[in-house]
């Protein structure tokens, strides 16, 4: 394979959590010479670890990984963080000769590494305060944003305010569609020939992963995991403190939950998470490949990507 491209190429594992892309990822860095980029909000974080199905010492044998324990659990670490560090990585991976594998759920992470972030114009409190004085006096936003920008209103649900106030607020001070600058802003900022592949499979299956990871974590010790991080100073009021898994323990240990309830809870939470992040992915990633996660079929979709 020639690393000598216009652009670097990039494999994207993506999918929802408890589908199994940690495992997929290590097999096909195995097969294929792929070093594996963590696109994992919450395995940036140091002293995270069971909570987050963090690789092992073991899986990190196996293949390199990056971005990794690369910030304190009390540290701000946003998408554009993780686009600033990862985006060089991966083209440094190719033109050594190595297939990067981005490899993760969080889908904003996913999408700031291959299309950047589009922030538009600032935000203008004024033009938010006239559309909350329309809604108050009995119009609607959203038939007004079908009026003036039906290109966003297409794509913007009726339910979502927050939505249709940028798109109108857009359109206010820039003149044109949100979607349009979006578009445009796409096709500037493309530095990858990326590949996605989105692990599918039925939801009651991930169902039963999940019920099984959630009852591994806690086997393997995530109260005492919680616990060293409270003694460490890391609060609950933390980002990462608040996420699953972490959040139950920390009311569990404060007298607020059995242990029963703490780990059913964490696994109703996982199980809505994984919902959440299907939905996204089905309307986020028009070019992905949705496929079950048998590895020879993938390997060989892989390999034909990074060949051509």
């Amino acid at each position: 394979m020639s690393a000598v491209m216009s652009k670097p190429k990039l494999v994207i594992i993506a999918g929802p959590t408890g589908s199994g892309k940690s495992e997929l990822s290590l097999v096909v860095a195995e097969a294929l010479g792929g070093e594996i980029v963590n696109a994992d909000s919450l395995a940036f974080y140091r002293h995270l670890n069971i909570g987050t199905a963090k690789p092992d010492l073991a899986d990190r044998r196996r293949a390199p990984h990056h971005l990794i324990d690369v910030a304190e659990p009390d540290e701000d670490f946003s998408a554009a963080d993780f686009m600033r560090l990862a985006r060089p990585l991966v083209g440094d991976l190719w033109r050594k000769g190595a297939v990067p594998l981005a490899v993760g759920g969080t889908g904003l992470y996913l999408r700031s590494l291959v299309g950047g972030l589009f922030e538009g114009p600032a935000k203008n409190q004024a033009f938010r305060d006239e559309l909350a004085d329309l809604a108050r006096n009995g119009h609607c936003l959203y038939e007004i944003l079908q009026k003036k920008d039906p290109l966003a209103a297409a794509k913007i649900k009726p339910g979502d305010p927050a939505r249709i106030i940028r798109a109108l607020e857009v359109l206010e001070l820039a003149g044109e569609s949100i979607v349009a600058l979006q578009e445009r802003h796409k096709l500037a900022d493309e530095p990858f020939d990326a590949l996605t592949i989105v692990l599918d499979l039925p939801m009651a299956e991930i169902e039963e992963r999940l019920r099984r990871r959630t009852k591994l974590m806690f086997e393997k010790g995530l109260l005492d995991e919680v616990e060293g991080l409270l003694a460490r100073g890391f609060g609950p009021e933390l980002k990462p403190m608040r996420s699953i898994g972490y959040r139950q323990c920390v009311e569990h240990l404060a007298g607020e939950k059995t242990l029963d309830e703490t780990i059913e809870e964490v696994y109703l939470r996982s199980r809505q998470l994984a919902k959440r992040q299907r939905t996204w992915f089905r309307g986020q990633t028009k070019e992905a490949l949705w496929l079950a996660p048998e590895p020879s079929q993938i390997l060989e979709t892989i390999r034909r990507f990074v060949q051509k």
